[in-house]
């Protein structure tokens, strides 16, 4: 069982357009697709159409639009009344794959109800495998949330507290960090912001420096990081080793959700006793098949194609190639 929380889900529309996106210009539509979302909600989704038992915990009322499509659709969710709206976010996308977001806050989170959040995911994630706690925060959460969950669920289950995984940026994901999470997923970006490496760019076409940044975080007590790079690929750093996976080159659909799919073929593959680079291997082979569909789709374990999936073990670097 693999349980996910989301404290800031979302409606998701992505809107398809058939050319380059025109700033201040009237465009029109090739098609657009509606999703409930949120990182947690996409990995639930993933998992579920692969098999996998799982559980999104989200706040949201039971007739909110977001939880209304869950249910629609079949997904395992457990949702706790907020007596608010939940956000809706939209997605440009344009022909060759550039997607432009546009996020909104969402709503406030009073100290009662993030109290009460926290304690229905505790309850829920007895006995599970994994516990993902994602995205971003709502107003009024503090920047610890993620790693307060975390030292209460160890301090709380002991032995037998589920791993836990943390796809978060900014604060909230530098805070996670010092908990000590099993996994991390950052991006480039967010991999340079959490090691202090000023230029991110760096990082992008270079994944040995990538396995060095990554290393620094595992010394510190992070058990695994899952960077993924997009059209690069994707590295895997644990204290055993590095290992970089690349897919074959293809003209992305839409990335909406692809790193969340590339977390759930992680996670999948772990749960079934996969060693790290099989694991990683499923990781871009989802991420892949993400960026194939339409909107913030995600794929099922038979639409992805691991056997096209190169992974290769990266050569330590010296931490001062890290620039």
């Amino acid at each position: 069982m693999i349980i996910t929380l989301t404290p800031n889900p979302s409606l998701d529309r992505t809107i398809e357009l058939s050319g380059p996106l025109a700033r201040g210009e009237v465009q029109r539509a090739e098609s657009s697709h509606e999703e409930p979302g949120g990182k947690g909600v996409n990995i639930v989704r993933a998992l579920e159409a692969s098999g996998i038992l799982s559980l999104a915990v989200l706040p949201g009322d039971r007739l909110d639009p977001v939880l209304v499509a869950l249910r629609a659709a079949g997904v395992p969710h457990l949702g706790m009344p907020i007596g608010a709206a939940i956000r809706s976010n939209v997605a440009i996308t344009e022909p060759d794959g550039t997607t432009t977001k546009v996020n909104v806050p969402g709503p406030v989170l009073s100290p009662a109800q993030q109290s009460d959040l926290i304690e229905l995911v505790l309850e829920k994630a007895d006995g599970a495998s994994w516990l993902v706690l994602a995205g971003s925060l709502p107003p009024g959460v503090p920047v610890d949330f993620y790693a307060a969950i975390t030292r209460e669920l160890r301090s709380r289950y002991g032995t037998r507290a589920p791993k836990v995984a943390v796809d978060s940026s900014g604060a909230p994901l530098a805070a996670a960090v010092t908990a000590g999470p099993d996994l991390i997923k950052p991006n480039a970006e967010e991999l340079a912001e959490l090691t202090g490496i000023p230029n991110p760019e760096s990082l992008e076409g270079n994944p040995e420096l990538v396995a060095v940044a990554a290393q620094r975080l595992v010394a510190t007590g992070v058990g695994a990081v899952l960077a993924t790079l997009g059209a690069k690929g994707a590295v895997l750093v644990t204290a055993d080793g590095a290992w970089l996976a690349r897919t074959p080159p293809m003209v992305a659909v839409s990335t909406v959700g692809a790193g969340d799919s590339a977390l759930a073929g992680y996670l999948l593959s772990t749960i079934a006793g996969e060693p790290a680079p099989d694991s990683l291997r499923q990781a871009a082979a989802h991420g892949a098949a993400a960026a194939s569909l339409p909107g913030s789709t995600v794929p099922a374990l038979n639409q992805t194609r691991p056997g096209d999936v190169t992974v290769t073990p990266l050569v330590n670097h010296p931490k001062e190639d890290v620039q």
